[in-house]
């Protein structure tokens, strides 16, 4: 029987999970050669500025049997020659043993969500060549599960934009 999968965000007691899954998402980086560099976030850095007055990202974590397996870290941004926030994907990691199950599809349908509860035109992220490759079923799978959780009508259709080069953008369009 397969686990149930829950979304939810993180709150300040996260701190020391955030932490743990951005370690794990640089070492899955750097073994793909995407992240040569030293990590220089501490929980301190984290509790501040995702915690503190002026929280500067967000963090969704995949949850199944009450376990964390997965999480997004995303902020929003704001076009001024559109007038309306984005939403841009940073991080994006799930365990190496709880892949291919779902949760990077339902973290990216909880992010289309949040983006159109917030107005916004788009969600964007960029994954190195090196990841892209690899990856390119869980992004058709991905995109598909965007598709079907954004409504869509006829002044606001979805389009995707530019997957193949390492950038997804999931925007709604007015005609």
């Amino acid at each position: 029987m397969a686990n149930f999968m829950n979304i939810r965000s993180a709150t300040p007691k996260d701190v020391d999970l955030i932490f743990s899954f951005i370690q794990k998402k640089a070492e899955f980086d750097r073994n793909v050669g995407a992240f040569p560099g030293i990590l220089q976030v501490t929980e301190a850095k984290i509790q501040r500025t995702l915690f503190g007055n002026t929280p500067f990202a967000h963090v969704l974590f995949a949850v199944t049997s009450s376990q964390p397996i997965g999480f997004a870290l995303y902020g929003f941004r704001y076009s001024s020659f559109v007038g309306q926030p984005s939403i841009w994907l940073d991080d994006l990691y799930i365990n190496e043993g709880s892949r291919s199950q779902g949760a990077g599809a339902a973290l990216m349908a909880e992010l289309a969500r949040i983006a159109q509860e917030n107005g916004c035109s788009h969600l964007a992220w960029t994954a190195f060549d090196a990841i892209i490759r690899r990856l390119i079923p869980f992004y058709e799978q991905m995109i598909n599960a965007l598709v079907l959780a954004l409504p869509c009508n006829s002044s606001q259709p979805i389009r995707v934009i530019d997957l193949g080069c390492g950038t997804g953008t999931i925007a709604r369009r007015k005609h």
